[in-house]
């Protein structure tokens, strides 16, 4: 029981993390210290999408339902739903690094308009 609901945490944190990488810049926009916390972020997610690697969060969901005397991948709602997000059906290399220059690309965008905001507020006014 305890390797089902520690494989399903897992499963939980690694979509969070996939949310946060893909929108944490807008908490930037909110909170510019997150920026610490999101930069490394972007940069392991696209790196991970980008060269087609696999998260290491994945095989320890596997071990853990392994040990729970499951099936990866099969059972409750969280894995079923969460699992086609992560990785949906006919996900091909090319589509993986479109992604990944979505992603970069959408953060390009979120963080121009940080710096555009929080550059306003450090600019004295010359207009003196």
């Amino acid at each position: 029981m305890i390797y089902r609901v520690l494989a399903d945490l897992v499963l939980v944190i690694h979509f969070a993390f996939i949310l946060f990488a893909i929108f944490g810049g807008l908490l930037v926009l909110y909170r510019l210290r997150i920026i610490w916390l999101h930069v490394p972020a972007l940069v392991w997610g696209a790196t991970i999408v980008g060269v087609g690697a696999i998260c290491p969060l994945t095989p320890l969901e596997g071990m853990l339902r392994d040990m729970a005397g499951e099936q990866t991948y099969a059972g409750s709602f969280l894995e079923h739903y969460l699992l086609l997000a992560i990785y949906p059906p006919g996900l091909t290399r090319e589509v993986q690094v479109l992604l990944a220059a979505g992603l970069i690309i959408l953060n390009v965008v979120i963080y121009l308009l940080v710096l555009r905001r929080y550059g306003k507020r450090k600019t004295p006014d010359r207009t003196s």
